[in-house]
C-alpha cells in the first residue's frame, strides 16, 4: 500500500537533538580509544508499524452507553481490560462526549451476553476501535439529551453544550443529572448501542494487494550500551525514545505502554533463549531457564517523549494505537550492541550477532576476529 502518513523524516532528527545523539557518538567513540576492554555502543532506529487487523472483518467493534436517572453512566463494549488503561480511555471517551467527571462513568467487564462477536482485543486496535463504537453510543444519547433540552428552551440542538457537568444553551444552564431527570420524566432515551468499523481498509491475502493497514505509527530509539569484551556482560546504559501517539488520549497511560513494550522488546532481542534437550523437549520453560527482563533491567537514563502531532486519519480523537509498536524500538538495543562489538574488533567488518543477544553470543561475536588491542 501507498504510504502517506510519514513523519520519520520529521521525528528522527528531533529524537537526535533530544537524545544528544552526535556528541554522545564523539565521546562513545573517545572513552572506546582509551579503554581496553570495556566498549561502549550506541544506535538510533526507527519504526513504522501498521494499525489494523489484517483480516478486514476483524475491524469491527460494539458498544453500549447507559445513562440512569442519577447521572451515572455505564459503559460495555468487546474489548478486554488487561492492565493495559483500555477502559480507563473508553471512559474519557464518553466522559468527555457527555461532558461529564471521569468518576461519573464505570465500565463494566466485557461479555459477549452485552456485546456479542467481539474482535479479539489484539492488534494493537483496543482503543481505536472500542473508543469510537462508545463515542458513537455516547453520541446518540447526548443528541437525544441535546433535542429535548432545546425544545425545552426554544433553540436549536445544535446549540446545546455539555461541559464540566453542566448542559448550557444560551439561555440556561443545567446539572447533567437534573437534565437527566427531566428527560426519563419525560419518556426520552437514556441508552444506546454503538457500532464501528474501521473504514477505507481492504486486502486480498492471495494477490498481496489492498489497503491494510489504516494508518502507521512512528517511533525512534535511542541505546547506549557497555560491553566487557572479556566475558560478552553489558548492560543498557541509556535510552531516549520518541514515539508518536498520535494526539494522545491518556500520555501517563501511553508512557507505561512505550516503556513496556520497549523492555519487552528488549528482553525478546537480548535474553529470552529458547532451548531445546536431546528429546526435544524445551527446557527454557519457567523463570529460572527463560529470562525475561526485570525491574533491574531497566536503563537508568530512560526517557520517554511522545510525538504530539495528530494522526492523519480520523481515529478517536486523532490518537494513534501504542500497544505494539513501541515493542520493536528495542532494536536500537541490539544494534548498540553491534556498534560495541564493532568498536572491539576495530575490524570495520560487518558484525554477525544473533538474536538474542545473550552474553555468549556477543562473546561469540567479539572472536569472530582478533580484537584490537586499542
Amino acid at each position: 500500500m501507498r504510504v502517506e502518513d510519514n513523519i520519520l523524516p520529521d521525528l528522527l532528527p528531533k529524537l537526535g537533538l533530544l537524545a544528544k545523539y552526535r556528541p554522545r557518538l564523539a565521546a562513545i567513540s573517545a572513552w572506546n580509544a582509551t579503554h581496553r576492554h570495556l566498549k561502549r555502543g550506541i544506535a538510533i532506529t526507527p519504526v513504522k508499524f501498521g494499525i489494523s487487523f489484517t483480516a478486514t472483518l476483524f475491524n469491527q467493534a460494539g458498544a453500549l452507553v447507559h445513562v440512569y436517572t442519577d447521572g451515572s453512566v455505564q459503559v460495555n463494549h468487546g474489548g478486554t481490560e488487561m492492565g493495559q488503561g483500555l477502559h480507563t480511555k473508553v471512559a474519557q471517551v464518553v466522559a468527555d462526549e457527555l461532558g461529564v467527571p471521569l468518576s461519573q462513568v464505570l465500565v463494566t467487564s466485557s461479555d459477549t451476553g452485552k456485546v456479542p462477536n467481539a474482535s479479539a482485543t489484539a492488534a494493537s486496535s483496543g482503543t481505536d476501535l472500542n473508543g469510537k463504537a462508545a463515542q458513537a453510543a455516547a453520541r446518540t444519547v447526548r443528541d437525544n439529551l441535546a433535542a429535548f433540552v432545546a425544545g425545552l428552551d426554544g433553540c436549536g440542538a445544535g446549540a446545546v453544550e455539555f461541559r464540566g457537568g453542566q448542559v448550557i444553551t444560551p439561555s440556561a444552564e443545567r446539572a447533567f443529572d437534573d437534565v437527566v431527570k427531566a428527560a426519563y420524566a419525560n419518556r426520552i432515551q437514556l441508552w444506546s448501542d454503538g457500532f464501528y468499523r474501521t473504514p477505507k481498509i481492504h486486502y486480498d491475502k492471495q494477490t498481496l494487494t489492498g489497503r491494510p493497514f489504516f494508518y502507521f505509527a512512528y517511533g525512534a530509539a535511542c541505546s547506549e550500551v557497555a560491553v566487557d569484551t572479556l566475558t560478552g556482560e553489558y548492560r543498557v546504559l541509556a535510552v531516549d525514545i520518541l514515539h508518536d501517539a498520535g494526539r494522545s488520549i491518556n500520555p501517563a497511560i501511553d508512557i507505561g505502554q512505550i516503556e513496556g513494550g520497549f523492555i519487552q522488546g528488549m528482553g525478546w532481542l537480548t535474553t529470552e533463549e529458547l532451548a531445546w534437550n536431546e528429546r526435544g523437549e524445551l527446557t527454557t520453560k519457567a523463570p529460572s531457564t527463560y529470562k525475561i527482563p526485570t525491574a533491574a533491567d531497566v536503563p537508568p537514563h530512560f526517557n520517554v517523549h511522545l510525538w504530539t502531532e495528530a494522526n492523519d486519519e480520523d481515529t478517536i480523537f486523532r490518537s494513534k494505537a501504542v500497544g505494539e509498536p513501541p515493542f520493536m524500538l528495542a532494536i536500537s538495543v541490539w544494534e548498540a550492541l553491534r556498534n560495541a562489538v564493532a568498536a572491539a574488533r576495530g575490524d570495520r567488518q560487518a558484525v554477525r550477532m544473533d538474536a538474542p543477544a545473550t552474553p555468549e553470543r556477543v562473546l561469540n561475536a567479539l572472536e569472530m576476529t582478533p580484537r584490537s588491542n586499542s
